[in-house]
C-alpha cells in the first residue's frame, strides 16, 4: 500500500467521516479515509437469516462482540452503557435510523433556561445541511409535524402498525402530542435502495439495504468522486512538528504493521468516545496533555442522554415485533422547560416495537416480567406479540466531571490504551428520569395496558456519546472553533458528536451529519485562508 502524502486525511468512515468526505471531493483534493473496521457483508447481518436476537457477532456493544476492530471500553462506573461499530458506515450500521433533529432552542440552552452553554451555531445556520443530509440518506416520516420545525420529507412514514396505533390512541386519551417519526429508512424504493420488508430489528444490520447506514448512501459516491478509503486501519496517534501543526498519523494495517501516513489536513471523525481516546493518545512535546488540549477539556463533558425506559403488556397480540423496532411515533409534549416541572429542558418519547421470542424472555427477566419456574411459560405467552416499550430520550446536561479517559492497564488488539468511561446521571437527569417513566405509564394505562414494567433507566444503552471536544469561540472553555478547527493546531479538524454544546432530547446522527456538512463547506468556503 502506499502512503504517499495525502492533502486531506479523515479518521473514521462512519456517519460524519462519510459525509465529510463526500462534500470535500468537489474539492479534487488527495482524500484519504482511515477506517478501522471493514466493510460489512450485509449477507452477514443477522436480519439475513435465523437466530438474529442471540448473535453476539453484530452485538450493539463493542464488549460483547469483541471483534477484533473493537477496543475495550471500561463502562462499569457508568449506568449507561456505551454502544458503536467500527466499520464502514460506523454507528449507522447498528442504530435504529430514528431520524429526528434537534431543536432550535437545544442551541441556546443558557440563554433560555439558564444550564448548559449555547452553542456558536444555531438552527438556522445548519438548515440547508439538515436538508441537505435529509435527501442523502432519504429519510420517511410525515411532513407538518407542530412539535418540529417545518421541512421537507422524502418519503411516506413508516407504517404505525398495531402497536403504534394503539399508543397513538393512548396519546389521544391524554390530549397529548404524537407524530408518525422521521427515519431514515426507505418505505419506498429511494437511490437504488430498495424499500424495507421488515426482516428484523434494524439494529442488527439492514440486510436489505433500506436503512440508511453511510457505507450505501455517502460512501458510493464519494469514492466514485475519487476518495480513497483504505479499511483495517487503526491510527495510533496525530503527529505533529516543531511547529504545532499536524503533519498526519501513526496507524497500524490488518497484519499489525505500523506506517505513517502524511497529510495536509487531519480530519477526526471516530465519534464522542473514539476521538477523545485518540486526541489524549497523541502525546508528543508540544501536547504533553494531548493534541489540542490546552483547554483540559478533551474527554470531558461527556453526555450520553438521560433515558426512561417502560414497557406495556396488552391482552392481545399487537404485531409488536413487526416493523422497525424504534420508528413508530414520538411525542414531543414535554421536550421544552416548563417552570411547574422539577427539572430544566425535557425529552422525546419514542415508541421501541416488542421482540421476538429470544429478545422477550431476555428483556422480560430483565424487567422483572419474566420469573423462573412454573409460571415462566404462562407468562411468556402474556409477554410475546403483546408487549411494546416507551423509551425517553432526555437532554443530558454537560458536566465536566462526566468523562472519557485512556485506561492506565487494558490495551487493544494493537497495544493502544482502551476508553474508560466515567459518567453519573446529575440531579437533572434524574428528575427527568422519574417524569418521563411515570408520563410513559400514563400513556400506556390510556392506551389499555393491562401491566407496565417498572421504569428502567441503569444499564440502557446509549450509541448517542457526545460533547468530550466541544466547540466554542472561547479557547479556554472549547476544543474547537464555530467551524470545527481545532483552537491550537490549525489543520486539524474534528466533525463528529464530540463537538457538540449540548445533547438535547433526541437521537443525534441528523444533527452530527448536518454539523459535519456545515464544517466540510466552512472549510471549502475559507480553502485560500484555511490555516490562518
Amino acid at each position: 500500500m502506499s502512503n504517499e502524502p495525502v492533502d486531506v486525511l479523515i479518521i473514521g468512515a462512519g456517519a460524519s467521516g462519510a459525509a465529510v468526505a463526500w462534500s470535500l471531493a468537489d474539492t479534487r483534493m488527495r482524500i484519504l479515509c482511515l477506517e478501522q473496521g471493514d466493510w460489512v457483508n450485509s449477507a452477514n447481518y443477522p436480519s439475513a437469516g435465523p437466530g438474529y436476537e442471540t448473535r453476539q457477532d453484530f452485538a450493539i456493544r463493542p464488549n460483547d462482540r469483541q471483534l477484533d476492530v473493537d477496543y475495550p471500553i471500561d463502562d462499569g462506573e457508568s449506568p449507561v452503557k456505551v454502544v458503536n461499530f467500527n466499520g464502514v458506515g460506523g454507528g449507522t450500521i447498528l442504530y435504529m435510523a430514528h431520524f429526528p433533529r434537534f431543536h432550535p432552542s437545544d442551541f441556546r440552552t443558557r440563554s433560555l433556561d439558564g444550564v448548559g452553554e449555547d452553542w456558536p451555531i444555531d438552527y438556522a445556520t445548519l438548515e440547508p445541511y439538515f436538508a441537505e443530509n435529509d435527501r442523502m440518506m432519504g429519510v420517511a416520516g410525515l411532513a407538518g409535524d407542530p412539535g418540529c420545525p417545518p421541512k421537507e420529507i422524502q418519503l411516506p412514514p413508516v407504517p404505525l402498525g398495531k402497536l403504534g396505533e394503539r399508543i397513538a390512541g393512548g396519546f389521544n386519551e391524554l390530549g397529548w402530542h404524537w407524530w408518525p417519526s422521521e427515519s431514515a429508512i426507505a418505505t419506498k424504493p429511494y437511490n437504488g435502495r430498495d424499500r424495507c420488508l421488515n426482516l428484523g430489528p434494524c439494529s442488527s444490520g439492514c440486510a436489505q439495504g433500506a436503512k440508511a447506514s453511510t457505507d450505501i448512501t455517502y460512501w458510493p459516491y464519494a469514492i466514485r468522486a475519487g476518495v480513497e478509503l483504505r479499511t483495517r486501519c487503526r491510527v495510533r496517534e496525530i503527529t505533529v512538528d516543531k511547529k504545532g501543526m499536524a503533519t498526519g498519523v501513526i496507524y497500524y494495517d490488518e497484519n499489525g504493521i505500523e506506517h505513517e501516513q502524511k497529510a495536509a489536513v487531519v480530519i477526526v471523525a471516530c465519534n464522542g468516545v473514539g476521538t477523545p481516546r485518540l486526541l489524549l493518545n497523541s502525546v508528543s512535546t508540544a501536547f504533553p496533555d494531548g493534541i489540542t488540549n490546552g483547554s483540559g477539556l478533551v474527554g470531558k463533558n461527556l453526555m450520553l442522554h438521560a433515558m426512561a425506559v417502560v414497557q406495556g403488556q396488552f391482552d392481545s397480540r399487537i404485531d409488536g415485533f413487526m416493523g422497525p423496532i424504534g420508528c413508530a411515533l414520538w411525542s414531543k409534549e414535554f421536550y421544552e422547560t416548563d417552570p411547574l416541572r422539577k427539572f430544566k429542558r425535557g425529552y422525546t418519547m419514542e415508541i421501541v416495537r416488542g421482540s421476538g421470542p429470544s429478545g422477550t424472555a431476555l428483556n422480560g427477566m430483565m424487567m422483572g416480567m419474566l420469573p423462573w419456574g412454573s409460571e415462566h411459560h404462562a407468562a411468556f405467552d402474556q409477554l410475546f406479540d403483546k408487549a411494546g416499550s416507551i423509551c425517553a430520550v432526555g437532554e443530558d446536561l454537560a458536566e465536566e466531571h462526566n468523562t472519557v479517559t485512556l485506561d492506565p492497564e487494558v490495551v487493544d488488539s494493537n497495544g493502544i490504551p482502551a476508553v474508560k468511561i466515567s459518567y453519573t446521571l446529575g440531579e437533572n437527569s434524574q428528575k427527568m428520569i422519574e417524569h418521563a417513566g411515570e408520563r410513559a405509564k400514563e400513556v400506556f394505562n390510556a392506551a389499555g395496558a393491562i401491566a407496565t414494567s417498572p421504569t428502567i433507566s441503569s444499564g440502557v444503552s446509549s450509541g448517542h456519546s457526545m460533547g468530550t471536544a466541544r466547540m466554542g469561540t472561547d479557547p479556554t472553555r472549547s476544543v474547537v472553533n464555530e467551524w470545527g478547527r481545532s483552537h491550537e493546531v490549525k489543520n486539524l479538524f474534528v466533525v463528529d458528536s464530540s463537538v457538540f454544546v449540548t445533547s438535547a432530547g433526541v437521537n443525534p446522527t441528523s444533527t452530527l451529519q448536518a454539523v459535519s456538512l456545515y464544517i466540510a463547506d466552512s472549510m471549502k468556503k475559507r480553502l485560500a485562508t484555511l490555516f490562518d
